[in-house]
């Protein structure tokens, strides 16, 4: 059974980045879904937005990190996680995130210029090697 679905959508915040205690990126931002439709015998449109949190890692999260902002209007694939904790009054919470295995800017309102970034080695794990690789890439943003 396949947990694989494609969103599009528009970010609702800037992409936020962190670093594991071991250095892998991690960048998490705000998606919105508006869904449009035309009931039968009605001529008004209705519409519902649904919100997710989408969780990119690695050098998906960096550039994630280094090319969208809030606003952007992109797709989304990957699979769907459901976290649940529960509060320190005791109530028991959940969210459904999307953790990403892929996340590109949509062409439908927007033209874009892709650069492709270098290549990092599988053992650029320190911080300071981390930021000289990112200091080299090339950042182009989308024309909205």
């Amino acid at each position: 059974m396949s947990n694989t679905t494609t969103l599009s959508g528009n970010m609702t915040r800037d992409p936020e980045i962190r670093y594991t205690r071991d250095g892998q990126a991690n960048a998490t931002f705000g998606l919105a879904v508006t869904r449009r439709w035309l009931p039968r015998g009605s001529d008004e449109w209705e519409e519902s937005t649904s919100f997710f949190d989408v969780v990119c890692w690695r050098e998906l999260g960096e550039n994630v990190a280094l090319s969208l902002v809030k606003g952007s209007r992109v797709i989304v694939t990957g699979r769907l996680d459901q976290r649940t904790w529960e509060t320190e009054t005791g109530d028991r919470r959940s969210r459904i995130e999307i953790t990403a295995d892929e996340v590109g800017p949509s062409l439908r309102f927007a033209t874009v210029e892709v650069t492709r970034t270098e290549r990092r080695s599988p053992t650029t794990t320190s911080t300071e090697e981390r930021s000289d690789s990112l200091a080299d890439v090339d950042v182009v943003g989308a024309d909205v």
